[in-house]
């Protein structure tokens, strides 16, 4: 995928491979059209924009990969000799270029199906993010208040939950939140604590979020658990084991999840 223009477009490339060495490709037929056009491997290479041996080197490859060789060179005559194609060569282009024209018709009627290419591409980079912490979210930025030092961030994520980091007002600035972009939140499961009847309780962390206990992981001393947020996010925790023990948790139980805002890490997409 390329961006044309500001447009986010799909679009590819057909090779050709034998033996494991690419045999052509569009820059390799390119180059056959030359000397087609000029009868001439100097005046093909000057066209095509490489040094005459470049344009040797790959004619010479081509034919040695070839079963027939597509290109000859010629001697004697008016003109006192040239470079041309064989027959063979001919179709070979004739060839490629049906297969090109069919590669870009398929490629037109996938960005149909894709639909908003864009949006996908979006997609894919969330996706492809890679970070050590184990709970990533992806979220609208609500709201930014700044201070004289530090900054407060409300990050809106899907299903309705809402997550507050405090960040400095550098790192505000640098990742350019603002109101209505997006935005991810990072939380280490180790900076996630857990609790119980949570909802009336007077905390000092700004976040609580509350779900269900989705799956339970035993270790030798922490415990990992998998908590299904109320807006359908997954979070994870790593608590003690005797943490779990005190709680009693098993599959089911209503949990929130305790996240001090200066524990959330903000991220934008480059």
């Amino acid at each position: 995928m390329r961006r044309a223009r500001n447009k986010l477009e799909v679009s590819g490339a057909v090779w050709l491979h034998k033996a494991d060495a690419v045999l052509l490709g569009s820059d390799r037929i390119g180059l056959l059209e030359k000397i087609e056009e000029n009868g001439s491997i100097t005046k093909a290479a000057r066209a095509a924009g490489i040094s005459y041996k470049t344009a040797w080197d790959v004619v010479s490859a081509i034919n040695n990969l070839s079963e027939k060789p597509l290109v000859r060179r010629t001697t004697g005559g008016k003109g006192g000799g040239g470079t041309v194609l064989t027959e063979e060569g001919r179709e070979v282009v004739r060839r490629y270029r049906v297969l090109q024209r069919e590669h870009e018709r398929f490629l037109g009627g996938l960005s149909e199906k894709i639909g908003d290419v864009e949006n996908f591409y979006r997609f894919l980079r969330r996706i492809a993010m890679r970070v050590s912490a184990r709970n990533t979210f992806l979220g609208k930025v609500a709201g930014v208040k700044k201070g004289a030092v530090s900054a407060e961030v409300t990050l809106s994520l899907k299903g309705g939950d809402t997550v507050v980091a405090v960040i400095t007002k550098e790192s505000v600035e640098s990742l350019g939140l603002r109101k209505g972009m997006e935005a991810y939140a990072i939380i280490k499961a180790s900076s996630v604590l857990l609790g119980k009847d949570l909802h009336e309780a007077r905390i000092s962390a700004r976040n609580l979020l509350c779900g269900t206990v989705e799956k339970l992981a035993e270790g030798p001393v922490n415990e990992d658990v998998t908590v299904k947020l109320s807006g359908g996010n997954v979070l994870t925790s790593v608590i003690t084991r005797e943490s779990a023990k005190k709680l009693a948790l098993k599959p089911g139980d209503h949990v929130c999840a305790v996240i001090k805002a200066s524990s959330v890490i903000l991220g934008v997409s480059g």
